[in-house]
């Protein structure tokens, strides 16, 4: 494991400065990494992608656990460091390892050595809602993830229609995976501490809604119910259907009612509306 001390020090031989642009907190606490791999349930078959690894925190730990690890790192210099600190702190497994310097919002399976069976990540707090959701579109294979991200984005992301804070992302990851939190994080096991907390969310694969609609319709129904979101679904959508007397029609043959706003609409309901859309 990587305590304060050996995290500092890395960082310091690498003339590391964690930058907000990256997003960039390293987790120093050993015993928050031990938390995240037991919270993922990750098994000893399971083929882990890790987007921003870091110093290798979370990799070490996850290393002893599963077959394999697939570790995404942006930044060029943390990506060459990362097989070096394995083969020191835990040169057993060595060979468990696949480190891809690379954009994680870029790639697709044809990118990646084997396709992962589960992400867990601590996710850079800048991109956490568009890597969550483009890991579930472009990796089918993926089968349960574990991320940490900032608490309020966590809040977003398992929110349940009805909720206030229910809108693009609860209702995207929503169509992907059943999603929950998963617990509280603090700030003082990030180096350096952010001014938030953190909270770790679990998504675990379904089958998307059974619709006629393609999940391009959908998402395209979901932008526009919630780009006004105080508006009533008749208003708001009516630049996607053309008119507000279009998409009141289109509303009508869903069996919604056109005076409600999108936050009281679940996954399946926006799934129905986009079925009887303009490009239909």
């Amino acid at each position: 494991m990587l305590g304060p001390v050996e995290v500092r020090t890395l960082a310091e031989k690498l003339n590391i400065r964690p930058t907000k642009r990256l997003g960039q907190n390293f987790v120093i606490d050993g015993g928050t990494v031990r938390k995240i791999v037991r919270v993922a349930g990750v098994t000893p078959e399971d083929v882990v992608i890790e987007i921003g690894p870091g110093l290798g925190s979370l990799t070490l730990a996850l290393l002893a656990e599963v077959a394999r690890v697939v570790a995404v790192e942006i930044d060029p210099v943390l990506a060459a460091q990362l097989p070096v600190t394995v083969a020191e702190r835990a040169p057993e497994h060595a060979d468990r390892l696949s480190v891809l310097a690379a954009d994680a919002l870029r790639i697709g399976p044809e990118d990646l050595p084997v396709l992962p069976t589960a992400l867990v990540a601590n996710l850079p707090y800048n991109v956490s809602v568009p890597v969550v959701l483009h890991m579930l579109e472009c990796l089918p294979s993926l089968r349960s993830g574990l991320v940490m991200v900032q608490a309020e984005v966590a809040d977003r992301l398992a929110a349940p229609p009805g909720s206030k804070i229910y809108g693009v992302p609860s209702v995207k990851a929503a169509w992907y995976a059943e999603v929950r939190r998963a617990g509280p994080v603090g700030r003082n096991v990030f180096w350096p501490a952010p001014n938030v907390d953190s909270g770790l969310v679990s998504l675990v694969r379904r089958d998307p809604p059974a619709t006629s609609a393609t999940r391009e319709q959908v998402f395209a129904v979901v932008d526009a119910a919630f780009a006004q979101r105080r508006k009533t679904l008749r208003a708001a959508l009516a630049s996607w259907a053309g008119t507000a007397s279009a998409a009141e029609t289109a509303l009508t043959k869903a069996g919604i009612n056109p005076s409600e706003r999108g936050e009281q609409l679940s996954v399946l309901d926006f799934a129905r509306i986009a079925e009887h859309g303009p490009s239909r």
